[in-house]
């Protein structure tokens, strides 16, 4: 059981949401907040004052006065109107943050909805139920209005829920699940569907997601050191600590960690001409640790909306007799911290793959890596790792492209009632395609680097490189002439992914936390 207390959530149990590992408790000191700014409400709902979102219409329609037995139909057909996604349906994972969210934020108690809107959202999740919600159709503002709204249809039984990959009405799921259809009342559709929850819930898909494979940059990228007979000079601790960049001296701390005891390497302190290493091997931390800084801010960022109250208007109760609380229109919908911090971490993932790629490029170059060409003991009659190269080469050059920042685009809406939006759903969304191509540039460079350590032997690398190269063969066996590669990169691929390297990296003793926001 995760206890929901709004404003308060932490990183480990959005993860545990995210993984659909407990089902949610909203703390019942939330509730009394949630009845006071629902008062406020149904008292404006009341009243003979034109209130947004209460007794008027949306966006470019709030100067029409909606009457007061229509307020339901009003908010049912914002729900109806604003369903109008499109595209591939979000994963249950990406729901299930969605459902939490959304709760928390209403149940902040400034959202004006009743204490069965937020019990729906925890009644749909914690009955594994997964709203049918299309990944394309908003533009970061006003909410995230399309997607919310294909939840909460399905929340009052007119949408649909997705069960075992299939789309089915909403209403017998409910049915079977013993929960009753949600009835809206004033202002409740607008508070469900106002908000950023999708975008921070694919946001934080994405850091999620990319956790493991940065972890397993980190032990890729010193195998490839060992496999290149490179130097751990430059992790020397006093390199980083005069520059002061806490991501560089976490991530050299970790090479020097995954290096301790490399016979590879104590064999070639004496004899070896090369003065310095190429910057692929030379600059992880500072590469690498760039990023580490950058997803952490980002990590912050996201917890911070994961925690906020970002629908429109907003609901402030009042304190007694001679303060009835107000409803004050304003604009935290607007998801432009979210956006801004999904291109910081594209930016990040692609760098991280565009490092890997290089160093690829390093090891099958014979004149650098001084490795026989492209990895092979017969080249010429054998291509070796030649083209797995040029894939790494593609998907870096891809993640080019898709790291182009989201939030410099901005297209009015709403007949210019909403005339700058974050694109923030979007700078979301695309993260995943390019953690994938990441992965695979790592997975290849998993492969090449333990290639390379296979024509070093009798020596041996540090005993948590010869785990992670153990852990490889027990899937790819070595390539010492020309196989089908294709079933070994994938394979190499789900240990970055599965988190098998990042779970080996977490042995290590001694070693700071990497995933933290900051």
């Amino acid at each position: 059981m995760i206890l929901l207390a709004p404003g308060a959530l932490t990183l480990e149990q959005l993860q545990a949401i995210h993984a659909g590992a407990a089902p949610l408790l909203l703390a019942a000191a939330s509730r009394q907040a949630i009845r006071a700014s629902a008062a406020v409400v149904q008292r404006a709902a009341r009243g003979a004052e034109p209130v947004y979102g209460v007794n008027t219409g949306f966006g470019k329609l709030a100067s029409t006065r909606i009457d007061a037995e229509q307020l339901g139909t009003l908010q049912l057909n914002l729900i109806r109107s604003h369903s109008v996604g499109v595209g591939e349906p979000l994963s249950p994972a990406v729901v299930r943050l969605v459902l939490a969210l959304k709760a928390a934020s209403l149940a902040r108690g400034h959202s004006g909805v009743r204490e069965s809107v937020v019990d729906t959202l925890l009644d749909v999740h914690n009955a594994g139920l997964v709203p049918y919600v299309p990944s394309q159709g908003s533009v970061g503002a006003s909410g995230d209005l399309a997607p919310l709204a294909h939840m909460t249809l399905a929340l009052t039984g007119e949408g649909e829920m997705l069960v075992d990959g299939r789309r089915m009405p909403a209403a017998p799921a409910l049915a079977a699940a013993g929960i009753a259809p949600l009835l809206l009342a004033a202002k409740e559709g607008l508070a469900l569907i106002n908000g950023t929850q999708v975008s921070t819930a694919l946001a934080l898909h994405a850091l999620l997601d990319f956790e493991p494979a940065l972890e397993a940059a980190l032990v890729i990228g010193a195998m490839t050191v060992d496999a290149a007979r490179g130097s751990d000079a430059p992790f020397d601790p006093r390199i980083h600590a005069v520059r002061g960049q806490p991501g560089q001296i976490d991530v050299a701390q970790y090479y020097r960690a995954l290096l301790a005891g490399s016979e590879i390497r104590r064999s070639h302190l004496e004899g070896d001409d090369r003065v310095q290493d190429p910057y692929s091997l030379r600059c992880q931390p500072q590469v690498v640790g760039a990023c580490l800084d950058s997803l952490r801010h980002a990590a912050l960022v996201l917890l911070r909306e994961a925690n906020a109250v970002t629908d429109n208007p907003l609901v402030f109760a009042g304190t007694g007799a001679d303060d009835a609380g107000e409803i004050v229109s304003g604009g935290n919908f607007h998801a432009e911290p979210v956006a801004l911090a999904c291109d910081a971490m594209a930016l990040a993932i692609a760098e991280v793959g565009a490092i890997a790629e290089r160093r690829i490029a390093m090891l099958i170059d014979a004149g650098v890596s001084r490795l026989p060409p492209f990895l092979t003991s017969d080249p010429g009659l054998n291509s070796g790792f030649m083209i797995a190269h040029v894939t790494a080469a593609a998907l870096a050059s891809e993640n080019k492209s898709l790291a182009h920042p989201a939030s410099v685009d901005s297209l009015p809406t709403s007949a210019n009632q909403e005339d700058h939006v974050s694109m923030a759903t979007f700078a979301a969304r695309r993260l995943q395609p390019m953690i994938a191509n990441t992965s695979y540039i790592l997975g290849i460079e998993l492969l090449a680097a333990a290639q390379g350590i296979e024509f070093l032997r009798p020596l041996a690398s540090s005993a948590a490189l010869e785990s992670a190269h153990a852990l490889l063969r027990q899937r790819c066996p070595a390539m010492p002439t020309d196989r089908y590669l294709a079933p070994d990169i994938e394979h190499a691929t789900e240990l970055v992914r599965d988190g098998s390297l990042a779970r080996l990296l977490r042995t290590l003793p001694d070693l700071p936390v990497l995933w933290k926001p900051v």
